[in-house]
């Protein structure tokens, strides 16, 4: 639907799911879709699959790893011209079952790694007077969580669309362009839990206007939309693909 033709887009957790979808939509689009993902069997499978990609294997939560396989990645291509942020990690608890470290480390991966990619691609963006960035927030952020994650996911989510915003206004005069999508309940692999449990599952639906879950290909398209040119006057965006939970 979106023309990627002679574009090379990064993508984190691009071998399933959401991130996956994605890919195939750069792909279709005549793009180069580049796997960033901690899975690197997962990812070169993926690959190999939707064709024209590249897989990279990278740590979310380890800065350092996102910074020295960032500078790999650069250098490898002539040009990048998106990077789509999907990758993450759900967390479940009760507020008051969350320990210190199911904290730090939600916060870390979902919050702080996205922080980092979109940091270590930043000055190249810079030099090349222009880039789209595309992170993948939640419906979570936006209402304080209780579709899948809780607390810390939630609180991860909205620091996200926070630096969504704040990117936008700062690398809108240097031509980049932040925006973020905010799916709800998506059948994906880190859903599958609430899927195999009808009673919590249609709990989740009774919330949600069109009353189901969305494909992964679903809220793909949005991200893709904010990814092209199609986009071209789009900045700061947090757009919902929700089903309509949260009609802002």
């Amino acid at each position: 639907m979106f023309d990627f033709s002679g574009k090379t887009v990064l993508v984190t957790g691009g071998a399933q799911g959401i991130g996956k979808e994605v890919v195939r939509g750069v792909v279709a689009g005549g793009g180069h879709g580049v796997i960033l993902d901690l899975n690197e069997e997962k990812a070169q499978q993926t690959a190999g699959e939707l064709g024209n990609c590249s897989a990279y294997r990278i740590d979310l939560g380890d800065p350092g790893n996102i910074r020295e396989v960032m500078a790999r990645v650069l250098g490898d291509f002539d040009r990048v011209d998106a990077l789509v942020n999907c990758g993450g990690v759900v967390s479940t608890l009760p507020f008051q079952q969350i320990t210190d470290a199911e904290w730090e480390r939600t916060l870390r991966i979902n919050l702080t790694g996205t922080f980092t990619m979109c940091s270590a691609i930043y000055p190249y963006f810079m030099e090349k007077k222009g880039g789209r960035i595309v992170n993948v927030s939640s419906v979570a952020g936006k209402i304080g969580g209780g579709l899948l994650g809780t607390a810390a996911y939630a609180s991860s989510k909205a620091g996200v669309n926070g630096l969504t915003k704040a990117i936008a206004k700062e690398g809108g005069k240097y031509g980049i362009s932040c925006n973020a999508v905010c799916p709800s309940f998506t059948k994906t692999a880190m859903t599958k839990g609430l899927s195999e449990d009808p009673e919590k599952e249609a709990k989740v639906l009774s919330i949600i206007p069109l009353g189901r879950a969305a494909d992964p290909s679903e809220p793909a398209q949005m991200i893709l939309f904010f990814a092209s040119e199609a986009a071209s006057f789009v900045n700061g965006e947090i757009g919902d693909c929700d089903g309509g939970i949260v009609l802002d």
